[in-house]
């Protein structure tokens, strides 16, 4: 089992940072070798990546989710499960925290866990989010509601706000 726990401190607050992160759809922007992540309910993703010149596909579940602290997911049949933290440091900054493991397959993917490539490919990830979301300053949507145990209990929206996921 390979995990990478890696952070970053982004210039926002902490609702605007983790109301960014709910937009999963936006994820290829700064997740360099995410191709496509295409949201299919409340807790369900499918994603298209190219990892070293191989296209993968895979669903994610997410199994929980508290606005403004913590998302956590799994991926369905690729023995791969995260976390991403948020914890405000002050009024405009907040710690981004990201916990991956997940099961290496083959040997070139064993020789990238092993030396480390994973962990650098999401520390630039986290410094493109930051680079993102300290240019832009809002959020271009967010997702208020709860995930507990795999299951969406409910939105926090102000009363006529649509939600936007």
């Amino acid at each position: 089992m390979s995990e990478v726990i890696e952070s970053v401190d982004v210039a926002v607050p902490v609702r605007v940072a983790y109301d960014q992160w709910t937009q999963f759809e936006e994820f290829p922007r700064f997740m360099n070798d995410v191709d496509r992540v295409q949201q299919l309910d409340d807790t369900r993703l499918h994603w298209e990546a190219t990892i070293d010149g191989i296209h993968q596909e895979w669903d994610s579940a997410i199994t929980e989710q508290q606005p403004d602290e913590r998302i956590a997911w799994r991926a369905t049949g690729k023995g791969m499960a995260g976390i991403v933290t948020f914890q405000q440091l002050g009024g405009e900054s907040t710690r981004v925290g990201v916990r991956m493991s997940w099961q290496p397959e083959g040997p070139a993917e064993k020789v990238g866990a092993a030396l480390g490539i994973d962990a650098s490919h999401v520390r630039r990830d986290l410094a493109r989010f930051k680079e993102q979301i300290e240019q832009r300053r809002v959020a271009t949507g967010g997702w208020r509601g709860e995930v507990i145990a795999g299951e969406p209990v409910g939105e926090d929206l102000p009363a006529g706000s649509p939600p936007t996921r």
